[in-house]
């Protein structure tokens, strides 16, 4: 039954994609909200696309600075984190298990170290949990992460191929869920 209404999800959100194989201008938010399960409940679909900040962050290793509108054109999970949060040592490895299975011209996973994270100090908490297909990248001083509404960690946050926010999750969720996973898929899916 599962097969069949996950099958029914992607048809409808397929369906919604224009010829061009540019994104539907609105999601089928109904279809998205029936795939979550257990800790993705806590995943919000916004009713409509919000805008994101046009702040920079620091690149890993020093190598210059980017704005979330630089990702546009796919599909990003945005996750912004700490080396001192507990729960974001839990999910990053689930953050690399996404970026294995989906990661390419359609989805990405952008991790983002919000405050006071020295590099070495990212470094080590990725090379303790033996994370090595996620960025490194910094908000040290935490004026992406204020405009991006980020109380606390961890704030999880999908954007759009046009680069506008459609969901977030506040807190820690099972990210490599099969829920989480079939999320991925039907947004994946819009794209084709």
């Amino acid at each position: 039954m599962k097969k069949l209404l996950l099958a029914l999800v992607y048809t409808a959100l397929a369906v919604g994609a224009n010829p061009s194989g540019t994104i539907a201008a609105e999601l089928d938010r109904p279809a998205l909200e029936a795939l979550r399960e257990g800790s993705m409940k806590k995943l919000i679909i916004l009713p409509n696309p919000l805008p994101v900040s046009d702040k920079a962050f620091d690149l890993e290793d020093g190598k210059g600075q980017k704005t979330l509108a630089d990702y546009k054109g796919k599909y990003v999970l945005v996750n912004f984190w700490a080396t001192w949060c507990a729960p974001c040592r839990k999910e990053m490895p689930q953050f690399s298990e996404l970026q294995a299975e989906f990661g390419g011209d359609d989805f990405e996973v952008l991790t983002i170290a919000t405050g006071r994270n020295s590099p070495s100090g990212i470094q080590k908490f990725f090379d303790d949990i033996k994370v090595t297909n996620l960025p490194r990248h910094q908000d040290l001083g935490m004026s992406l992460s204020r405009e991006m509404r980020v109380l606390g960690l961890p704030v999880t946050v999908i954007l759009n191929p046009e680069g506008q926010e459609i969901a977030r999750l506040l807190g820690d969720a099972q990210w490599n869920s099969e829920s989480a996973k079939s999320i991925i898929k039907a947004l994946i899916a819009t794209t084709s």
